[in-house]
């Protein structure tokens, strides 16, 4: 009886689209109310106490941080700055959407907000130069899902919360990762255009001179200075993530204010409602997830769990195989932060047991992850894709397989070669 109500009445309710964060706090009632597990008090208490966390204080600074870069031009000037760099290399522009998204990662932590303030100038680029509409799509929806691997990230910010890894750690581990989904999806645009030629009508874009190079190269440098001052003082110990986070919001206030001045006092109430929309979005969604986690270690699934991953194999790769097999498929039809929240109370004693590193693990997952914003049917990426470029869902989804694959084969890399991970937390920190 637990164990259905815990999930069959969770996929029941995610399959009628209740919202995920009210989805995971009515099968926790359901529970309570049938089985008696805890008093109604405990339960509100469980719902707020574990929101009260100095770490996920930084997850409405570095959305805050993404609204004002979004808004203060900065955006534009590392879309230029990308172009400068790989715009003339076959497949264009596709290589441009990928190193823009790569340098705005650094600094929205977030897909979604790659996706919708990047994406909408990515997309309008790529098709003002007449590249395929459903490419341009894909490629950006792709691109997108470097955000959150990429240091600094949100999800980071809560798995680090929730499992008590170091949040620092978790931020270098997503260097040489994030690096190499870039590179990879490069690779798939290099060899699509040499070899099915899809840019060949497309109009190239004449290298700019030395000094239009140089400055593009001025202009963009101080928006491209928040990833320094975001990475630097966290890597170099002057400031916590959570801290990082909140010097990344004046940062960006100054820039949008008084040097590129397209920022005005009077947007700030905006911006500010609308990153407060998204933080209590994804803080009702933590505050759900939590209450479920701990009614799921309550009745000891976890513990029941352990012993059917462990009796099944003493393989670490094998173990680490059927987990990713396992997230990548509920990816399919969960957000990030909603899978984050509820799989760190359930998996964190089977890796600790298995003498798995929880912070490895974190990066694994979260890359895991973003493999499922891309994948139907939920792929969130697409959706938010398909808004902005109007192009069909199906036709994007095509287009994206490759995309889709070739990050697939990087997981495989991540899972038999974890130092592709721990490589920097182990030479900068430990």
């Amino acid at each position: 009886m637990v164990f259905f109500i815990l999930v069959g009445v969770l996929i029941i309710l995610l399959l009628l689209s209740l919202p995920v964060a009210f989805s995971l706090i009515f099968t926790s009632f359901t529970l309570v109310m049938v089985e008696e597990t805890a008093d109604m008090i405990i339960i509100a208490q469980r719902l707020v106490n574990d929101l009260y966390s100095f770490p996920l204080l930084a997850v409405p600074l570095f959305i805050l941080t993404a609204k004002v870069m979004n808004d203060s031009g900065a955006t534009n000037q590392i879309f230029e700055f990308a172009k400068l760099l790989v715009g003339n290399i076959p497949g264009g522009f596709g290589h441009v959407n990928i190193i823009a998204s790569m340098i705005f990662s650094g600094m929205s932590g977030s897909a979604t907000a790659d996706a919708s303030g990047l994406g909408q100038i990515e997309i309008k680029a790529m098709n003002d130069k007449g590249y395929p509409k459903a490419f341009a799509a894909a490629i950006t929806a792709a691109s997108a899902t470097i955000g959150p691997i990429l240091p600094p990230s949100i999800a980071m910010v809560i798995y680090g919360a929730l499992s008590g890894a170091s949040i620092s750690a978790l931020f270098m581990g997503g260097a040489v990762p994030g690096i190499l989904m870039g590179l990879a999806m490069m690779a798939v645009v290099y060899y699509k255009a040499k070899i099915t030629g899809f840019d060949k009508d497309v109009v190239k874009s004449e290298r700019p001179g030395f000094k239009e190079s140089v400055k593009i190269t001025l202009k963009s440098l101080p928006a491209l200075f928040l990833i320094v001052i975001i990475l630097g003082g966290i890597w170099g110990g002057v400031f916590s993530p959570t801290e990082a986070a909140s010097v990344a919001v004046a940062y960006a206030l100054f820039l949008g204010l008084f040097f590129y001045k397209e920022l005005e006092f009077s947007n700030l109430p905006k911006m500010l409602l609308e990153a407060s929309k998204l933080t209590a979005t994804i803080m009702i969604i933590v505050a759900g997830a939590n209450l479920y986690g701990w009614l799921v270690s309550a009745e000891r699934i976890p513990l029941l769990l352990e012993e059917v991953l462990l009796g099944f194999t003493d393989s670490r790769i094998l173990l680490l195989l059927v987990i990713n097999i396992a997230f990548l498929f509920i990816g399919m039809f969960m957000e990030l932060i909603a899978v984050v929240t509820i799989a760190v109370p359930v998996i964190l004693p089977i890796l600790l047991q298995a003498g798995i590193d929880p912070m490895y693990f974190g990066v694994l997952a979260i890359f895991n992850l973003m493999i499922g914003l891309l994948t139907p049917p939920f792929g969130i990426n697409i959706f938010i894709i398909q808004e902005i470029s109007g192009v069909p869902f199906g036709k994007i989804v095509s287009e994206a397989i490759p995309f889709i694959v070739i990050l697939g084969v990087v997981l495989l890399l991540m899972i038999f070669f974890p130092e592709i991970v721990t490589f920097l937390p182990e030479v900068l920190l430990y």
